[in-house]
Protein backbone atom coordinates (compact mmCIF):
# COMPACT_ATOMS: atom_id res chain seq x y z
CA UNK A 1 0.00 0.00 0.00
CA UNK A 2 1.37 3.59 -0.79
CA UNK A 3 2.22 5.98 2.00
CA UNK A 4 -1.20 8.19 0.26
CA UNK A 5 -3.62 5.22 0.28
CA UNK A 6 -2.09 4.69 3.80
CA UNK A 7 -3.03 7.59 4.98
CA UNK A 8 -6.04 7.71 3.88
CA UNK A 9 -7.22 4.55 5.23
CA UNK A 10 -5.50 6.24 8.55
CA UNK A 11 -8.42 9.00 8.01
CA UNK A 12 -10.85 7.09 7.16
CA UNK A 13 -10.16 4.92 10.37
CA UNK A 14 -10.07 7.58 12.14
CA UNK A 15 -13.18 9.44 11.01
CA UNK A 16 -15.37 6.29 11.91
CA UNK A 17 -14.45 6.21 15.52
CA UNK A 18 -14.93 10.42 15.74
CA UNK A 19 -17.96 9.53 14.56
CA UNK A 20 -19.16 6.64 16.72
CA UNK A 21 -17.78 8.70 19.90
CA UNK A 22 -19.80 11.56 19.12
CA UNK A 23 -23.29 9.13 19.02
CA UNK A 24 -21.72 7.81 21.92
CA UNK A 25 -21.97 11.29 23.38
CA UNK A 26 -24.85 11.73 21.85
CA UNK A 27 -26.44 9.21 23.34
CA UNK A 28 -25.48 9.91 27.36
CA UNK A 29 -26.50 13.14 26.13
CA UNK A 30 -29.92 12.40 25.41
CA UNK A 31 -30.27 10.23 28.47
CA UNK A 32 -29.13 13.22 31.07
CA UNK A 33 -32.04 15.14 29.45
CA UNK A 34 -34.43 12.64 30.21
CA UNK A 35 -33.06 12.65 33.71
CA UNK A 36 -32.21 8.81 33.54
CA UNK A 37 -29.45 7.09 35.10
CA UNK A 38 -26.70 5.12 32.91
CA UNK A 39 -28.08 2.09 35.55
CA UNK A 40 -31.87 2.97 34.38
CA UNK A 41 -31.37 2.66 30.90
CA UNK A 42 -29.38 -0.51 31.83
CA UNK A 43 -32.08 -2.02 33.32
CA UNK A 44 -34.02 -1.45 30.66
CA UNK A 45 -32.05 -3.04 27.86
CA UNK A 46 -31.74 -5.72 30.23
CA UNK A 47 -27.61 -5.10 30.00
CA UNK A 48 -24.88 -4.20 32.56
CA UNK A 49 -23.57 -0.63 32.63
CA UNK A 50 -20.58 -0.90 32.10
CA UNK A 51 -22.12 -1.73 28.81
CA UNK A 52 -24.01 1.44 28.41
CA UNK A 53 -20.82 3.30 29.76
CA UNK A 54 -18.79 1.94 26.69
CA UNK A 55 -21.33 2.77 24.44
CA UNK A 56 -21.59 6.07 25.31
CA UNK A 57 -17.78 6.31 25.40
CA UNK A 58 -17.53 5.30 21.69
CA UNK A 59 -14.99 2.34 23.37
CA UNK A 60 -18.21 -0.48 22.18
CA UNK A 61 -20.30 0.25 18.97
CA UNK A 62 -23.84 -0.80 19.30
CA UNK A 63 -26.03 -2.99 16.88
CA UNK A 64 -28.74 -1.64 15.23
CA UNK A 65 -30.98 -3.56 17.36
CA UNK A 66 -29.14 -1.97 20.07
CA UNK A 67 -29.66 1.49 18.93
CA UNK A 68 -33.08 1.32 18.36
CA UNK A 69 -33.79 -0.06 21.71
CA UNK A 70 -32.29 2.55 22.86
CA UNK A 71 -33.78 5.21 21.52
CA UNK A 72 -37.17 3.48 21.84
CA UNK A 73 -35.99 3.58 26.17
CA UNK A 74 -34.98 7.26 25.50
CA UNK A 75 -38.49 8.43 23.98
CA UNK A 76 -35.92 9.87 21.08
CA UNK A 77 -36.08 9.50 17.03
CA UNK A 78 -33.18 7.68 15.61
CA UNK A 79 -32.21 10.69 13.36
CA UNK A 80 -31.88 12.24 17.08
CA UNK A 81 -28.75 10.27 17.50
CA UNK A 82 -26.65 12.28 14.73
CA UNK A 83 -26.94 15.52 15.90
CA UNK A 84 -28.85 18.08 18.64
CA UNK A 85 -30.81 19.54 15.01
CA UNK A 86 -32.43 16.52 14.65
CA UNK A 87 -34.51 17.15 17.62
CA UNK A 88 -35.95 20.10 15.49
CA UNK A 89 -39.55 19.06 13.96
CA UNK A 90 -40.98 21.57 11.67
CA UNK A 91 -42.72 24.47 13.42
CA UNK A 92 -45.88 25.20 10.80
CA UNK A 93 -47.77 22.93 7.66
CA UNK A 94 -45.67 24.92 5.62
CA UNK A 95 -41.85 24.00 6.71
CA UNK A 96 -39.70 21.45 5.27
CA UNK A 97 -36.50 19.73 6.75
CA UNK A 98 -33.53 19.63 4.34
CA UNK A 99 -30.25 17.63 4.52
CA UNK A 100 -27.90 17.81 2.17
CA UNK A 101 -25.97 14.34 1.13
CA UNK A 102 -22.51 15.81 1.30
CA UNK A 103 -23.67 16.08 5.70
CA UNK A 104 -24.41 12.64 5.85
CA UNK A 105 -21.37 10.16 6.61
CA UNK A 106 -23.44 7.59 8.00
CA UNK A 107 -22.24 5.45 11.57
CA UNK A 108 -20.97 2.21 11.80
CA UNK A 109 -22.85 0.27 14.09
CA UNK A 110 -21.41 -3.61 15.31
CA UNK A 111 -20.18 -6.12 13.64
CA UNK A 112 -19.85 -3.43 10.43
CA UNK A 113 -23.09 -2.63 9.41
CA UNK A 114 -23.41 1.25 8.36
CA UNK A 115 -25.89 2.83 9.68
CA UNK A 116 -27.28 5.60 7.71
CA UNK A 117 -30.54 8.21 8.58
CA UNK A 118 -32.56 9.01 5.66
CA UNK A 119 -35.33 11.61 7.12
CA UNK A 120 -33.49 14.54 6.78
CA UNK A 121 -35.11 16.01 10.65
CA UNK A 122 -37.14 14.23 12.98
CA UNK A 123 -40.51 13.37 11.38
CA UNK A 124 -43.03 12.62 13.75
CA UNK A 125 -44.15 8.72 14.60
CA UNK A 126 -41.65 7.89 11.58
CA UNK A 127 -38.24 6.71 11.79
CA UNK A 128 -36.32 6.39 8.20
CA UNK A 129 -33.25 4.50 7.74
CA UNK A 130 -30.81 2.90 5.58
CA UNK A 131 -28.95 -0.34 6.55
CA UNK A 132 -25.32 -1.54 4.95
CA UNK A 133 -24.64 -5.26 6.40
CA UNK A 134 -21.22 -6.89 5.02
CA UNK A 135 -21.35 -10.21 3.96
CA UNK A 136 -21.88 -12.22 7.22
CA UNK A 137 -22.93 -9.09 9.28
CA UNK A 138 -26.64 -9.03 11.29
CA UNK A 139 -28.48 -6.19 13.16
CA UNK A 140 -28.69 -8.38 16.30
CA UNK A 141 -25.01 -9.67 17.13
CA UNK A 142 -25.67 -11.96 20.03
CA UNK A 143 -29.18 -10.77 20.83
CA UNK A 144 -31.23 -13.58 19.35
CA UNK A 145 -34.87 -12.81 17.99
CA UNK A 146 -35.53 -9.02 18.41
CA UNK A 147 -38.69 -7.25 19.37
CA UNK A 148 -38.94 -3.46 19.35
CA UNK A 149 -41.85 -0.65 19.11
CA UNK A 150 -43.59 -0.27 15.95
CA UNK A 151 -44.51 -1.27 12.65
CA UNK A 152 -41.79 -2.25 9.85
CA UNK A 153 -41.62 -1.89 6.76
CA UNK A 154 -38.74 -2.85 4.51
CA UNK A 155 -37.11 -2.60 0.96
CA UNK A 156 -33.77 -4.43 -0.56
CA UNK A 157 -31.81 -1.78 -2.37
CA UNK A 158 -29.31 -4.49 -3.44
CA UNK A 159 -28.21 -7.70 -2.59
CA UNK A 160 -30.13 -10.17 -0.68
CA UNK A 161 -31.28 -10.25 2.80
CA UNK A 162 -32.30 -12.68 5.33
CA UNK A 163 -34.95 -12.21 7.70
CA UNK A 164 -35.45 -14.64 10.95
CA UNK A 165 -39.21 -14.65 12.14
CA UNK A 166 -39.93 -17.01 15.15
CA UNK A 167 -41.36 -19.65 13.07
CA UNK A 168 -39.94 -18.82 9.65
CA UNK A 169 -37.11 -17.58 7.36
CA UNK A 170 -37.59 -15.00 4.64
CA UNK A 171 -34.96 -14.39 1.78
CA UNK A 172 -35.29 -11.03 0.19
CA UNK A 173 -33.55 -9.94 -3.05
CA UNK A 174 -32.99 -6.52 -5.01
CA UNK A 175 -36.68 -4.88 -5.27
CA UNK A 176 -38.43 -7.22 -2.45
CA UNK A 177 -40.07 -5.57 0.27
CA UNK A 178 -41.33 -7.27 3.67
CA UNK A 179 -43.92 -5.42 6.37
CA UNK A 180 -44.26 -6.73 9.95
CA UNK A 181 -45.33 -5.69 13.64
CA UNK A 182 -41.66 -5.29 15.48
CA UNK A 183 -43.26 -6.70 18.09
CA UNK A 184 -42.72 -9.88 16.22
CA UNK A 185 -39.66 -11.73 17.05
CA UNK A 186 -36.94 -11.17 14.34
CA UNK A 187 -33.32 -11.12 13.09
CA UNK A 188 -31.84 -9.10 9.87
CA UNK A 189 -28.97 -10.82 8.50
CA UNK A 190 -26.49 -11.04 5.56
CA UNK A 191 -25.96 -14.79 4.23
CA UNK A 192 -24.96 -14.05 1.23
CA UNK A 193 -21.31 -13.29 0.01
CA UNK A 194 -21.56 -9.47 -1.19
CA UNK A 195 -23.13 -6.31 0.61
CA UNK A 196 -26.61 -5.65 1.36
CA UNK A 197 -28.48 -2.71 1.46
CA UNK A 198 -31.71 -1.93 2.60
CA UNK A 199 -34.03 0.86 3.62
CA UNK A 200 -36.16 0.78 6.54
CA UNK A 201 -39.40 2.30 7.58
CA UNK A 202 -40.71 2.27 11.12
CA UNK A 203 -44.07 3.82 11.86
CA UNK A 204 -44.51 4.14 15.84
CA UNK A 205 -48.04 4.42 17.34
CA UNK A 206 -48.67 6.76 19.88
CA UNK A 207 -46.06 7.28 23.13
Amino acid sequence: MSPAAASSVDQADASAADRAESVGERLRALRIARGMSARDLAARLGISPSAVSQIERGVMQPSVSRLIAITDQLDVPLTSVFDPSSDQTPSTPTSFGLRRAEHDAGIVLDDGVLFRRVSPVATPGVDYFESTYPPGATAHRDEGLFRHEGYEVGTVVSGELTVDFDDERVVLRAGDAISYPCSRPHRLHNTSDEPVVARWLIVHGPH
